[in-house]
């Protein structure tokens, strides 16, 4: 029994022995940052986020050493930083912490509080947001229905000068859409591209014929033609509307 309890005891101070040393030197590494973390590199594909921001929200969560760095925090206070998508957060030895950012890209507002990144995700505006963007009105399991209309009209009045403002998508799939002229189109549900690119082809001459009122509205749920609304172009008088037959151009 007695030598049972002294090869215990034994073992017990043979461990210590081995263990004070390594814990005593393992503090001095960590506590008494005998290994600093020098180097940074932030690297990625951004340019709403900038390179200042990261390196400030890092700083930090360094000051305690290479060892003392907890890689999951200081990604958690990066990917919190305005437009960050995601983080990757690296550790090399001996002195260098290696950043990888991607941020989203934004291509509309989706309705008045989120934006719609390139990618099709939604995500919040950021505090002090200012980015003129097409608005997006539409339910959210139709974002990639609405980025394809979207690329498909952009180009239709691009050469007259003219902006797609906003686009809207009903929940009954009836599309409409707003220029950066002001002028209101409605394109209806069925065959909505080949519907709106008739009428871009006509636009112009629409306008030409017209060059003393400005074109307000068209309505594009018509077989055979158009529903058109002119404003005249002095002050205070009304609109007028009035019907243009295409056939089968």
């Amino acid at each position: 029994m007695m030598k049972a309890l002294f090869r215990v005891t034994a073992w017990t101070l043979a461990i210590a022995l081995v263990v004070l040393p390594v814990a005593t030197v393992l503090n001095g590494w960590i506590g008494g940052e005998r290994w600093p973390m020098r180097h940074l590199r932030v690297s990625g594909e951004f340019n709403l986020v900038s390179d200042q921001q990261v390196r400030e929200t890092v700083l930090p969560n360094v000051n305690n050493g290479y060892f003392a760095v907890n890689l999951e925090q200081v990604r958690q206070n990066i990917a919190a930083l305005p437009w960050v998508k995601q983080v990757d957060v690296r550790k090399r030895w001996p002195d260098r912490l290696e950043v990888t950012v991607s941020e989203y890209k934004p291509l509309a507002r989706w309705g008045e509080k989120k934006l719609l990144a390139e990618n099709g995700e939604i995500f919040a505006i950021p505090k002090n947001a200012k980015l003129k963007l097409p608005l997006f009105v539409g339910p959210d399991a139709n974002t990639s229905d609405m980025m394809s209309f979207y690329s498909y009209a952009k180009p239709l009045f691009l050469g007259m000068g003219l902006q797609v403002q906003s686009i809207q998508m009903s929940a009954r799939g009836s599309w409409s859409l707003t220029l950066s002229d002001g002028l209101e189109i409605e394109v209806g549900r069925g065959e909505p591209q080949q519907r709106l690119a008739r009428f871009a082809r006509l636009m112009p001459q629409i306008k030409n014929d017209e060059l003393q009122r400005q074109l307000v509205r068209a309505d594009l749920r018509y077989t055979n033609g158009f529903a058109l609304s002119w404003k005249q172009a002095a002050a205070g008088e009304s609109e007028v509307e009035n019907n243009l037959q295409q056939g089968n151009t």
